[in-house]
């Protein structure tokens, strides 16, 4: 059974739509991990649009279970990165305008950007993921560029418009989980997933760990914070 990373990012995003100090992510942190989740998500961002430094900071001193911070393969991130030493890094691509990460990482095109980054944080005691897209070619890429596991984007299987698209994507997931846990990484899924879509995904049997967050973050609106993540965990289990 897949265990549940909880991004808290859109925690920050309602607390910066006013531009006050609450919600508070670190609260939610708390949360959270009571509810049992077993780790915790944030990205920081290069535009700082909902987390901020100062979240990082705090949350490194208080998470108990594990943090893991999304973050793009820049100088400035990976110096923060070595700074804080979070539990692990997964490197995500990154453009100002979208609402959201849009696709995996092109870990064949920017291979040495990635793997200077690999080796500087892995000095640090840090394990890496890369956000990949489920194409054979991108895992073989995040094994060779020294990655630690790989996180499998979901976007597309969570999107689909119909069975058979959905079908088809969700075949793609199974060979990358597949091909990833043959070439030794540790292989983690997510993007879009919600309380109606993650079922096949948590089936998937090389899958170790699923990441989810504004579904999560959704429902708490109407059944608070601690009641949203033991739902999800009991969806994963069953």
């Amino acid at each position: 059974m897949p265990e549940l990373m909880v991004n808290i990012d859109h925690v920050a995003t309602l607390r910066e739509a006013r531009g006050i100090h609450y919600p508070d992510p670190v609260y939610a942190a708390g949360i959270v991990e009571m509810a049992g989740a077993k780790g915790i998500i944030i990205h920081l961002r290069e535009d700082r649009r909902h987390i901020k430094d100062r979240d990082l900071t705090i949350l490194r001193e208080v998470v108990r279970t594990k943090l893991n911070l999304e973050m793009a393969a820049t100088p400035e991130m990976t110096t923060i990165a070595e700074q804080t030493k979070p539990d692990m890094i997964t490197l995500v691509p990154e453009k100002r305008q979208e609402l959201t990460t849009e696709g995996g990482l092109d870990v064949i095109r920017s291979a040495a950007k990635i793997e200077r980054v690999i080796k500087t944080v892995k000095k640090h005691g840090i394990a890496v993921s890369l956000f990949i897209d489920p194409v054979e070619s991108q895992v073989k890429a995040a094994s060779k560029a020294g990655a630690d596991m790989i996180e499998i984007h979901t976007g597309a299987y969570a999107d689909a418009r119909t069975e058979r698209i959905r079908q088809t994507e969700l075949k793609k997931v199974i060979h990358a989980a597949s091909l990833g846990k043959e070439l030794g990484l540790k292989v983690n899924a997510g993007h879009g997933l919600h309380y109606r879509n993650v079922r096949d995904i948590a089936m998937i049997p090389e899958i170790h760990e699923l990441s989810i967050g504004h579904s999560i973050v959704a429902r708490a609106v109407f059944v608070g914070l601690d009641r949203a993540v033991r739902d999800m965990i009991e969806l994963i289990k069953n």
